[in-house]
């Protein structure tokens, strides 16, 4: 193994195309975006994440990395593109599709070819394979075919590519084994092989187990606001218990997988899924429940105006993709009522249609900040600023990060019981 292709230099593929170079192998990218390539090609970066710049920026100047709008002949081919849901949710593998096709007339005999993209059960035996047999290409006996899916957190992808498990599912055992191989030559881990079914419902099970738990969390959050109990408290002390582990509620699941992959598992199986599409509707319900507690603030207010702090799905990233951030801020957009302004360090006009200010902006004048994302911006508030700015120092913490300080009334997501509404 000399030469890698990876196609699409996203949050995983460009990551994955750097760790790999630093290894010292011949890394192409390939990407649809001539910004994207163009940018790579100068050792920049189009997204956010620690520790990328900089190592990007020294594979490309070393030679081990380059960038093209086109696939070329390679030892390996790692297909690192996104699967979005269609607006019914089944899932779009459109864009695995077209990278299986865009790869398929540079594959010789003895290549390996890996789709690290989260695809419904059976994607690689029914769409992958089909596709290259079409190619004129014997996937079960020329080539490697398999599915090593990802399982990075942002903000450690560079740590977790390296030291995560890694399970790796061929078509046939023998291209589980070479996939597997790629893999161990960077990996610090276990890497793990078996099936391409069983490693693509691996990790969609392991999503829907987190999408599940903080489902959990949002429904007791609901209860205890009828109850008038601390929800957030609750989950402390219950996790206390050596085998619980109440995971965080919030104002709802973005991001690319959780709020993603469960779909996969019931548009296969409907009828076995009523858990999992349970809690996918909790979940999806919090941004219409932050919204009601927002109404309920500012009832008594003529023109409310309102900080909307966060957009991205989690802290500290750029990642907007699924976020339900984005969902409130448009539903308070349409709202003729509101006047909003919006803030978050770490997202680029670019990123979103909406408008962005900067913190002073967004506080001045304004009787409630909604806390969005967890960013350690908001974290480590400058309450001094926000008292002499605001002009109802109100905050309603949906990600349960900021401080309690005196002089600002804070309500944070689990703890409603005692919200009233706001008074000039």
């Amino acid at each position: 193994m000399d030469k890698i292709c990876v196609i699409g230099l996203g949050y995983i593929g460009l990551p994955t195309s750097a760790i790999f170079a630093r290894a010292g192998y011949e890394v192409v990218g390939v990407d649809v975006n001539e910004k994207v390539v163009d940018l790579l090609n100068k050792g920049e970066i189009h997204i956010e994440e620690v520790g990328l710049p900089e190592l990007v920026k020294e594979v490309v100047q070393k030679g081990n990395l380059r960038a093209s709008l086109t696939p070329e002949k390679a030892d390996v081919f790692i297909i690192a593109v996104p699967t979005p849901i269609h607006e019914d949710r089944t899932a779009n593998v459109d864009y695995v599709i077209s990278a299986t096709k865009a790869v398929a007339p540079y594959l010789e005999k003895g290549n390996v070819l890996i789709v690290e993209s989260t695809i419904p059960p059976r994607t690689m035996n029914d769409v992958v394979a089909p596709i290259l047999q079409e190619h004129g290409i014997d996937a079960y006996n020329d080539v490697y075919v398999a599915h090593c899916p990802e399982r990075v957190l942002p903000g450690r992808i560079l740590i977790e590519l390296i030291e995560n498990t890694r399970i790796v599912g061929g078509i046939t055992p023998e291209a589980s084994k070479k996939a597997a191989d790629v893999y161990r030559a960077i990996v610090t881990g276990e890497v793990i092989e078996t099936e391409a079914v069983t490693a693509e419902m691996s990790k969609l099970m392991e999503n829907t187990y987190r999408d599940v738990n903080i489902a959990l969390a949002n429904e007791l959050v609901k209860i205890s606001k009828k109850l008038g109990i601390n929800a957030h408290e609750v989950i402390e002390l219950a996790n206390k218990h050596p085998r619980v582990n109440i995971h965080q509620p919030g104002p709802g699941v973005g991001g690319h997988c959780l709020a993603v992959d469960p779909y996969f598992i019931v548009e296969k199986a409907v009828e076995e899924s009523p858990l999992i599409q349970t809690a996918r509707e909790i979940n999806n319900s919090m941004p219409y429940f932050v919204m009601e507690q927002i109404k309920r603030l500012t009832c008594e207010l003529k023109n409310p105006k309102i900080a909307v702090f966060g957009l991205t799905y989690k802290g500290n990233i750029d990642d907007v993709r699924e976020s339900p951030a984005i969902e409130i801020t448009e539903m308070l957009l349409a709202n003729p009522r509101y006047d909003v302004r919006i803030y978050d360090p770490h997202v680029r006009e670019e990123q979103v249609s909406f408008t962005l200010s900067t913190l002073e902006e967004a506080v001045d004048g304004a009787h409630l900040i909604v806390v969005l994302a967890d960013h350690n911006e908001f974290k480590q508030l400058d309450f001094h600023l926000i008292r002499e700015k605001m002009k109802t120092p109100v905050i309603f913490d949906t990600k349960n990060c900021v401080p309690s300080h005196e002089g600002v009334m804070l309500y944070r997501i689990g703890d409603l019981g005692h919200l009233t509404a706001i008074q000039e």
